[in-house]
């Protein structure tokens, strides 16, 4: 049994590395400031990173010691999440792009994504 339960933890991991390079990649075609950074080839770990405007800046580590979603602005930490929590505010991040029809899709926008006070709701 915790041979599987290992396994499924790393095929999770794995996808939601996928994800997150994605999401950034993403965020950088409509003109914000992303990366994903992830060690290896064999996806286990990552690093995603997101200023959403001057001095906001939000955080997401995985790994298989855990996962956190960090939110700092102007170098202050306002708020730390972990696990499910964290990949929670993940999926308002996505969500808020995916289905954000003013958040513009190019390069060449200075436009912002909207206040994050929206994603926690």
């Amino acid at each position: 049994m915790f041979q599987r339960l290992a396994q499924q933890h790393r095929e999770f991991v794995k996808d939601l590395v996928m994800n997150l390079q994605a999401l950034a990649i993403v965020l950088e075609k409509r003109g914000y400031l992303a990366s994903c950074y992830t060690c290896g080839n064999q996806m286990n770990s990552a690093s995603f990173m997101v200023s959403l405007e001057d001095g906001h800046l939000i955080r997401f580590l995985v790994s298989d010691y855990g996962i956190t979603w960090t939110e700092m602005r102007d170098d202050r930490e306002l708020m730390k999440l972990e696990g499910a929590e964290a990949i929670s505010q993940l999926r308002g991040l996505a969500d808020l792009i995916k289905y954000n029809p003013s958040i513009p899709n190019d390069n060449k926008s200075q436009s912002k994504i909207p206040p994050i006070e929206s994603i926690h709701s």
